[in-house]
Formats: C-alpha cells, sequence, structure tokens
C-alpha cells in the first residue's frame, strides 16, 4: 500500500495537468485570485517532471512553455484593439474639423 502511494506521489497524473491548466486558464482569463492555485499545481507538476526527466529535457520543456506563454500573452494583448477605427489615411494639408484657420474662413 505504501509503495503505491509512494508510487502514486511520482508518476505525473492527468489530474495534475488538469488541474494546473485551469488554474492558468482563470489567471489568463483575469482571475488573479486564482495565482495561488496556479503555482502550487504548477509546483506539483514541476516536481513531478523533474523526477522524470533529464536536467536538459526540463530545460528545453519550460523554454518551450515560455515562448508559448509569450506568444499567447502576445495575442491577450493585440485582441484588445480589435474593432477600434484607426485613421490610416493621409491628411497632409486638409484641415481638421474644428481648425481654428477654417473657422476664420466662414466669418
Amino acid at each position: 500500500m505504501e509503495a503505491k502511494i509512494e508510487q502514486q506521489l511520482e508518476n505525473i497524473l492527468p489530474e495534475d495537468l488538469a488541474r494546473t491548466f485551469e488554474s492558468a486558464y482563470h489567471v489568463f482569463q483575469g482571475q488573479h485570485e486564482h495565482m495561488d492555485d496556479l503555482l502550487k499545481h504548477g509546483g506539483v507538476l514541476l516536481r513531478k517532471a523533474a523526477q522524470r526527466f533529464s536536467p536538459t529535457q526540463m530545460v528545453l520543456g519550460i523554454a518551450a512553455l515560455a515562448a508559448v506563454a509569450v506568444v499567447l500573452i502576445n495575442r491577450a494583448g493585440d485582441d484588445d484593439h480589435e474593432g477600434e477605427a484607426h485613421d490610416v489615411s493621409n491628411r497632409q494639408g486638409k484641415p481638421e474639423l474644428g481648425d481654428k484657420d477654417q473657422n476664420k474662413d466662414k466669418k
């Protein structure tokens, strides 16, 4: 019984992955109260992974996760401006609305 519990502690279980990704999703959605859960579940997952992988595999895995995180953060930042109107026309030499020179011509 004790050996089974010890073996289960060392194996990466699907529940570990699910809890970590769920916590990360909540934090990504802006629910920052789940940050403690993410750190706890991520730490457990990292500890279990460190027992199974070589140091080189761990460094490459963490680098891949960091790259994915950067891409997701950039996409989330780009979505903030989606749907906003931007003036891309060439306005040189054309009067702006409410320009003082334009109001003088009408007087």
